[in-house]
């Protein structure tokens, strides 16, 4: 019986629904317990023993994938993002990467408006004061009168200036590639370099893919041009923020805060400074957070599980109709 590993965190709990379907292909699957993500040296232990995965942020380096070589077929990705996925490695040995793109544009983008909402309005920092037993009244201001930075022009990116612009603010955008002209029209945005735009921008949304020209974008001399009054928002991944150069410009006020979904190691360390920061807004790697589109993404990983296997599989519909088949 060919064997899958499953290592999705948000996957993991609704497998009692996935996994007779997969059986049903002829399909063993095993389902270890996960905490977050596996690194390299968790999964060389599970090297040789099956052809396929539905993984999470798993480290799947050179090296693991060179051990799994005479099996592994495929990587099936529970997401979008496969930075932690060799994909030169992965080529080499013949292994099938599978995504789902544009998983998680809507509720990304709207934790980023809530972030911006709440600096904006003061809400967090009203309510901390309330339960403390002081009326006390913040003045805050409105997103209307405030300028977004928006770095990195995808999916997410273009669903935050959508809805930015709806509260009326003025779209700043920086991308190392080319954006559509229609959709820089359509949206009043003004296309400009990283560092006028990090001049500029009261709010500044990360909304990159990690890989080497992202790597520690927001670094010291990133920081170095931002004003103080400006807040950072961190939703797509953590290393994208040199994150003891942000700590450093917090402690010296060279901003106003930051709201951080992502860490450089997660999960975030119980002695990081940023917790102990009242000026700081942060989840734990959440904001992706959606039953509605993590169904959709959990059919997709399934499918491109099966694909990579070489299994005949139909649209995502057909597959969801074997569910009330076995």
């Amino acid at each position: 019986m060919r064997t899958v590993l499953i290592t999705a965190p948000y996957m993991i709990p609704s497998m009692d629904r996935f996994t007779p379907i997969l059986e049903s292909f002829g399909l063993k699957v095993v389902i270890p317990e996960v905490d977050e993500r596996f690194e390299a040296d968790e999964l060389l232990q599970f090297a040789g023993q099956y052809e396929g995965t539905i993984c999470g942020d798993d480290r799947y380096t050179a090296e693991v994938i060179a051990a799994n070589a005479a099996t592994l077929k495929v990587i099936s990705k529970w997401g979008t993002g496969v930075d932690a996925i060799d994909a030169e490695a992965a080529e080499k040995y013949g292994v099938m990467v599978g995504r789902t793109p544009n998983a998680f544009t809507v509720p990304v983008s709207e934790s980023v408006m809530g972030c911006m909402l709440s600096f904006a309005r003061n809400i967090p920092w009203m309510d901390d004061a309330m339960k403390a037993g002081e009326w006390k009244k913040i003045s805050g201001h409105t997103l209307m009168e405030s300028t977004l930075g928006v770095i990195g022009v995808g999916n997410i990116g273009k669903a935050v200036i959508r809805r930015a612009r709806a509260f009326g603010m003025k779209i700043l955008a920086n991308d190392i590639i080319e954006i559509e002209p229609d959709f820089i029209i359509e949206q009043g945005i003004e296309m400009t370099s990283l560092e006028d735009l990090l001049e500029r921008a009261d709010y500044i949304s990360l909304n990159v893919s990690l890989n080497p020209t992202s790597y520690h974008l927001i670094n010291v001399e990133a920081l170095a041009h931002v004003k103080p009054s400006a807040v950072l928002i961190n939703s797509c991944r953590g290393p994208v923020v040199h994150e003891e150069a942000l700590i450093a410009a917090l402690q010296m006020g060279r901003l106003r805060g930051a709201a951080l979904d992502v860490f450089e190691e997660e999960p975030l360390p119980a002695d990081s400074l940023l917790k102990a920061m009242d000026n700081v807004l942060l989840s734990p790697h959440n904001t992706n957070s959606s039953p509605f589109f993590w169904e959709r993404i959990h059919w997709n990983s399934i499918r491109n599980l099966l694909i990579g296997l070489d299994i005949p599989v139909g649209d995502i519909n057909s597959l969801k109709a074997m569910e009330k088949k076995v």
